[in-house]
């Protein structure tokens, strides 16, 4: 669990930096839009964060990360602010609206076969860069900063009983669960994957992580091979359980999203209310992590 006083510690560095994100209610569940922040995503959060914290002796030679493409978008965000140059490794099928983003930003896109993305972010290192490295999952710093929006929701959605957020690596989840579980011990929260590549789901079913099927999708920002092994302890103390939804249900929550609340979600940032169904509460909140998705992919799903 990420301590209470490092997420408030957090919260008072991100003031007037990243936006309070809205709630919306769509069908008796609350959407925490957090697809509005400049860069599209809650990223935006935890760089900043991870990034303020870091010694500036450390950053003489830029910064670095490894990303899909949202947390490259964070990471470039705030290297800009600091005037030092940022490079960002990605997968090689990352998709090209992030790209674009990450670029616009002045970062220096490394593009890599997926397998030599993954194993960055097992070793918390790319040696052939120079820079500090920025984890996007599992740098404390990181977590922190997300887990300032849980304490957005409790502030402002006080009858909450459970928390639906999208999986990735899991920073995103310990890190609201932290804070919600601190201040309200009785709220659920569950992680959500796509069902092509659901390891968090697999090691709740087993109880340890266990090896899983990998198939890439359109969801770019959630789904992965396997669970970082520092992230598995840190999931199992704050997390209730996790759900897998198919391709077609994020499919259509996106879909959902877009024609009902006029919301743009990328793959990852409609998983949560794809499980809506998944939980039995009264007051539920679906995190939209992020809106970064590719003009044609969006317009494909539309059409559908």
């Amino acid at each position: 669990m990420i301590p209470l006083d490092e997420i408030r510690a957090a919260r008072e560095r991100l003031a007037g930096r990243v936006l309070r994100t809205p709630l919306v209610e769509l069908d008796g569940v609350h959407l925490k839009l957090e697809n509005l922040q400049p860069i599209g995503s809650f990223k935006l959060r935890g760089a900043l964060n991870a990034i303020a914290l870091a010694p500036r002796e450390q950053l003489e030679e830029g910064v670095l990360t490894a990303s899909a493409g949202n947390m490259g978008q964070g990471v470039a965000w705030a290297a800009r602010e600091l005037g030092v140059a940022c490079s960002v490794v990605v997968p090689d099928q990352a998709p090209a609206t992030k790209l674009a983003a990450i670029e616009r930003l002045g970062g220096r896109i490394v593009k890599v076969p997926y397998e030599r993305w993954w194993q960055t972010l097992e070793e918390a290192a790319y040696p052939e860069l120079d820079g500090f490295f920025v984890h996007p999952v599992q740098d404390p710093a990181v977590m922190a900063g997300n887990g300032t929006i849980g304490l957005e929701l409790l502030e402002d959605l006080p009858s909450l009983d459970a928390v639906l957020v999208p999986f990735g690596g899991g920073g995103l989840s310990v890190g609201i669960a932290s804070a919600v579980k601190a201040l309200r011990p009785a709220v659920r929260v569950y992680a959500v994957e796509p069902e092509t590549g659901a390891p968090l789901t697999a090691a709740f079913a087993a109880g340890e992580p266990v090896e899983i099927d990998f198939q890439p999708s359109f969801v770019d920002g959630a789904g992965g091979p396997a669970l970082l092994p520092a992230m598995w302890p840190r999931l199992r103390e704050v997390v209730d359980g996790a759900f897998a939804v198919s391709l077609d249900e994020a499919a259509s929550a996106i879909q959902l999203l877009a024609e009902r609340a006029r919301v743009v979600a990328e793959g990852a940032g409609a998983l949560a209310l794809a499980a809506r169904d998944r939980v039995q509460a009264e007051t539920v909140c679906c995190i939209v992590s992020g809106g970064n998705i590719d003009a044609s992919k969006l317009a494909a799903i539309l059409a559908r």
